[in-house]
């Protein structure tokens, strides 16, 4: 094997090589390393204000950042805008699985992270709910409160459903009866079709115009029969002693209703009539038609009484 050959296979070690004894190479504690890394994420710079998007490549700068997760390095990257060229940096977020903006501009609004971090406000809060017993009824009583709020909802939302189907089925109805692109004249048509078939389930009437009878079938169930002759027999029996109570019920009822009744007398005028002489009293009473009435009666006393007085006069003049 000569010096002169291009690819070397095998490389000499002296015996007294050690490998301990190589000095190192000596390297800056903060060494940066040039890669070429794409943008993890939207973002905008705070000078310009230029728009960077997701995944454009740039010749960035790493370098390790004084920081540690779980034993794992943290790196920082440096980058300048393609507008002015300004610094940006960012760095990783093992925490999150992510990375984080840092100076020179301001990451954009993502749906997917604030859901995220969402969610982990929502892990941490439920978390400590369990671990406090009193927030853990709370939240099943709201629960249980939103439940039957829902029902309720949910059965007012059927019953307005049923009540316009309810609507809809009596107005399809209706329209179906009336059709107003129906003519008069094919309305009358109608109506008289409607009346045919009507007579012929009735009277058996066919299309020919000729007539059927028809014979109904007699039930042959007995027992129905006997039960109506019976009770016709008992309603015959039943009648004849009610009418006898309610004649009974009426003579007392009227009985009662006299018994409360009092029948005033009125009180007999006596008319005493004195004997007169006949020669006086010959030719009026003949002449005269015999009383009829009560006032005729009293002019008769009150005359006599008369005569009585100028008789007894009479006599003590004389005397």
């Amino acid at each position: 094997m000569t010096g002169t050959e291009r690819k070397v296979f095998q490389k000499y070690y002296p015996p007294d090589f050690d490998p301990t004894k190589l000095p190192r190479a000596k390297q800056p504690k903060n060494r940066q390393w040039v890669q070429r890394v794409m943008t993890p994420f939207n973002m905008r710079c705070n000078t310009c204000n230029e728009y960077i998007y997701k995944g454009k490549k740039f010749n960035m700068k790493r370098e390790p950042a004084d920081e540690f997760y779980l034993g794992m390095r943290i790196w920082r990257f440096y980058f300048k805008c393609p507008n002015c060229l300004a610094d940006i940096s960012f760095k990783t977020d093992l925490e999150n699985c992510d990375y984080q903006a840092e100076n020179g501009a301001t990451r954009l609004f993502e749906a997917f992270k604030l859901w995220k971090d969402q969610e982990k406000l929502k892990e941490a809060k439920e978390e400590e709910d369990s671990k406090d017993p009193m927030k853990q009824l709370e939240k099943r009583t709201k629960i249980s409160r939103a439940e039957m709020e829902a029902m309720g909802k949910l059965e007012e939302m059927q019953e307005l459903n049923r009540r316009h189907e309810g609507a809809a089925g009596t107005i399809d109805s209706y329209l179906e009866k009336t059709d107003v692109r129906l003519t008069m004249a094919q309305t009358i048509k109608r109506q008289e079709e409607i009346d045919e078939e009507e007579l012929r389930s009735l009277f058996g009437k066919t299309e020919e115009g000729k007539y059927e009878k028809r014979i109904k079938e007699e039930d042959d169930n007995e027992e129905f029969l006997d039960l109506d002759l019976e009770l016709k027999e008992d309603i015959k029996k039943v009648i004849p002693r009610m009418q006898d109570d309610a004649a009974k019920k009426r003579a007392n009822d009227q009985k009662s209703l006299l018994s409360k009744l009092v029948v005033v007398k009125k009180a007999k005028v006596e008319v005493k009539e004195e004997p007169k002489d006949d020669d006086e009293d010959g030719p009026s009473c003949s002449n005269s038609n015999p009383p009829s009435l009560p006032s005729q009666s009293t002019s008769l006393v009150s005359s006599g009484l008369a005569g009585l007085a100028d008789y007894g006069s009479d006599a003590s003049d004389s005397e």
